[in-house]
């Protein structure tokens, strides 16, 4: 018979009973100090303990609900002041705060998601199978690859990444782009692809940080986080 260990049930409940109390007091923005009263635990020792087998902190799980409802507001079309107060933050720089360090970019930045874009898409054969491009008056803005019948699911796909663009079936715009992208033959140093990048600031960062990276050279999420300034945002460059 397996070994009963009293101690571990025992840590299971405090955790079971902070996450509990969290996920429904969520808004009033607990303190550590108020969820280890709830639990009857010391702070630092629930914060070990809760760290231990949730794999994030009291605080962190607290901001990831928060985080989580935010986005749904503006999602909802909740103005930033708005989405604030409403999750328990004392006004939209909180929120700035909590977008910027968890999701390494601003509440405004999320909200627009793509907002006054005109996107132009059409799918084209390749030597990888159907290749959906997109392209706006400026350049190359995306490419994704469907296997036979999926794809709409390709440009389901891309059309989540920017939901408030506009977006054109259009053929005759994006044919130019596919020799440019798949033909040797048509590389030439001196007329490179010009490519729309499309995102926050740290995002943008992170595609030109990428695109440094010597041809046939590996590197890591770490690596590039680092060099952008943000050694601690390897989770947020991996996303």
């Amino acid at each position: 018979m397996p070994v009963q260990r009293p101690e571990l049930a025992s840590d299971y409940e405090v955790v079971r009973r902070a996450i509990e109390y969290i996920s429904g007091n969520w808004r009033d923005q607990p303190s550590l100090e108020r969820i280890a009263e709830v639990v009857g635990m010391r702070p630092l020792a629930l914060q070990r303990l809760f760290t231990r087998w949730a794999g994030l902190s009291p605080k962190a799980f607290v901001q990831a609900l928060t985080l989580d409802h935010a986005r749904s507001l503006l999602d909802d079309s909740a103005s930033v002041l708005d989405a604030s107060y409403e999750v328990g933050l004392s006004g939209p720089g909180r929120l700035h705060d909590l977008f910027v360090t968890h999701e390494a970019m601003t509440p405004g930045d999320y909200k627009a998601r793509g907002a006054g874009l005109v996107l132009r898409f059409a799918f084209h054969p390749s030597p990888f199978g159907q290749s959906l491009i997109m392209v706006t008056d400026r350049g190359l803005a995306g490419v994704a690859f469907a296997d036979p019948g999926d794809e709409r699911s390709a440009l389901a796909d891309m059309q989540a990444r920017w939901p408030k663009a506009h977006y054109v079936e259009d053929a005759v715009a994006t044919a130019p782009y596919v020799s440019r992208i798949f033909d040797p033959e048509t590389w030439r140093p001196d007329r490179p692809l010009r490519i729309v990048m499309i995102g926050s600031d740290f995002e943008l960062r992170v595609w030109e940080t990428l695109l440094r990276v010597p041809f046939g050279k590996a590197t890591t999420y770490s690596d590039i986080a680092a060099h952008i300034g943000r050694p601690t945002a390897a989770r947020a460059v991996g996303t």
